[in-house]
């Protein structure tokens, strides 16, 4: 088996090796678990001190997952499958998010997709553009600030049946964003 792309992060980010947390999904019957109950046993196990807790305990879980073959990369806990793409920007996260509407609004191929208007919402600490897409499945575009003061894009595309679908949707997506970068 290919060795699992989350595993030698989940290892720095953690402080352990991957058998030791192999030894512990063996010890809390993993094999048996649904993804949330995995996922709240490694979010006890973590501890409160690493940062982005709950963030290194999907990763942790979902490896465990692939490295059982329950679930392959890109699939979610349902079976569908989720995409992503991320770019950093020169543009602060308000200003981002708002060349982002007017640019969805009358781009051709993000309209071909998504099937009802989006909506917009958020703090300070990320805003997000979301919407339904004609096949069911959504589409998530957020806003993330970095320290710098400048935000990333970050297009995540929800649901998607197959794997072919994803990457066709990764794809995609780079596509539109790249031509919404160029825009601005």
């Amino acid at each position: 088996m290919a060795e699992n792309a989350r595993i030698k992060p989940v290892e720095r980010a953690t402080n352990r090796t991957w058998d030791e947390w192999l030894a512990f999904m063996d010890r809390i019957g993993a094999e048996h678990l649904d993804h949330k109950a995995i996922a709240l046993q490694v979010y006890e196990e973590i501890g409160p001190t690493l940062d982005q807790r709950g963030w290194w305990t999907q990763a942790v879980t979902v490896a465990y997952e692939q490295h059982i073959g329950r679930r392959i990369p890109g699939q979610r806990p349902d079976g569908t499958f989720q995409t992503s793409v991320s770019r950093s920007t020169s543009l602060g996260m308000r200003e981002l998010v708002d060349r982002w509407e007017s640019f969805a609004a009358g781009d051709e191929e993000v309209l071909a997709i998504v099937g009802e208007a989006p909506r917009v919402s958020g703090t300070e600490r990320r805003i997000s553009w979301r919407a339904k897409a004609r096949d069911g499945s959504a589409v998530v575009v957020i806003g993330e600030p970095k320290k710098n003061g400048t935000a990333s894009l970050v297009v995540q595309h929800m649901g998607l049946a197959t794997p072919e679908l994803n990457e066709a949707a990764r794809e995609r997506w780079a596509a539109i964003v790249g031509r919404f970068l160029g825009s601005v």
